[in-house]
């Protein structure tokens, strides 16, 4: 659209087409994200694997968690991490659970989170993706990038990798 406004009118008129069009599926795409759905109580049952209540969190063990979609604009959120490196225990769990998106620079973020983790002697565990994170981050294979057992489906599965970890196993 942008190039044939350009052709048939003017720049001006095309660069501002252009943004309004890239806005307009910006918002769509986090509109995708969002559902609304009844709970039920297989549903609330299911759910106390994500719970950090009721959770012994080991002192070696830090949990840190994403809320809202981590897109190009939020990459900086992540020096709560990052900017604490050298105090960070040995193992750093991401919950991914209220992380309703991501995109491109997001998952590269977080591969540079894991980078800078692993060049201090550390491990990044993730946990709980929703189903557009999961999907993009299956695609980008970045089980991968961090080892696929540091890639679980809950709160409770990630620390008792955790508690793994901690015990000898850095597989």
């Amino acid at each position: 659209m942008t190039l044939a406004l350009t052709v048939f009118a003017d720049l001006t008129v095309a660069v501002e087409a252009g943004m309004i069009l890239a806005a307009l599926l910006m918002v769509r795409k986090v509109a995708f994200t969002t559902s609304v759905t009844r709970e039920t109580e297989e549903d609330a049952e299911a759910a106390r694997v994500h719970l950090v209540q009721g959770k012994e969190i080991p002192p070696d063990v830090a949990v840190f968690r994403i809320q809202g979609p981590f897109l190009f604009g939020s990459l900086d959120k992540l020096s709560a991490i990052t900017g604490d490196l050298d105090q960070m225990p040995p193992v750093v769990i991401l919950r991914l659970l209220n992380m309703t998106a991501i995109d491109g620079s997001g998952l590269g973020a977080l591969e540079d989170l894991a980078d800078q983790l692993h060049a201090s002697g550390r491990t990044l565990i993730l946990c709980a993706a929703q189903e557009q994170p999961a999907r993009l981050m299956n695609q980008a294979e970045f089980d991968r990038h961090i080892g696929p057992d540091n890639v679980c489906a809950n709160l409770e599965d990630a620390l008792n990798r955790a508690r793994k970890l901690r015990g000898g196993d850095h597989a």
